[in-house]
C-alpha cells in the first residue's frame, strides 16, 4: 500500500532556482511537481519538447508564451503544450512559490525506477 504524499509538504525553496520533482513515472507518462519563484525562460532558449505536456498552476501565478500569444495562469488554470511547440515561461510570481503540476505524455525513454 502506498503512503500518501502531500503536494505542498515539504515545499522546496525555489528562490534561487526552479525545483523539479517526479511524482509518478510510468512508461509513456511522467507527472512532476515544479516549484518556481520568479524564474522565467531565457528568450534565447525557449522550450521545445518532442512530447506533449499538460501543465496546471496549483498555487501562485504564471504566464506562458506559446504560438505568439501569452496566457495568464492562475490557480486551477491549465493548458496543453503540444509536442514540438516552442514555448516560454514569461512570468512566475517572485513573492511566493508557484506550484505547477506537469504531465508529460508520450515522453520517450521514460524508465520507472526498478524497471
Amino acid at each position: 500500500m502506498s503512503t500518501p504524499v502531500n503536494l505542498f509538504a515539504p515545499l522546496p525553496d525555489a528562490r534561487t532556482a526552479e525545483v523539479f520533482t517526479d511524482l509518478l513515472v510510468t512508461p509513456g507518462c511522467r507527472i512532476e511537481r515544479i516549484v518556481s519563484q520568479g524564474q522565467t525562460t531565457p528568450l534565447d532558449r525557449p522550450y521545445r519538447q518532442p512530447h506533449a505536456e499538460w501543465v496546471m498552476v496549483v498555487s501562485g501565478a504564471a504566464r506562458v508564451m506559446m504560438d505568439g500569444a501569452e496566457t495568464v495562469l492562475a490557480p486551477g488554470d491549465h493548458l496543453l503544450i503540444p509536442a514540438d511547440t516552442e514555448h516560454l515561461v514569461t512570468f512566475t510570481d517572485p513573492d511566493q512559490p508557484t506550484v505547477w503540476l506537469a504531465v508529460h505524455v508520450g515522453e520517450a525513454d521514460i524508465n520507472p525506477a526498478g524497471a
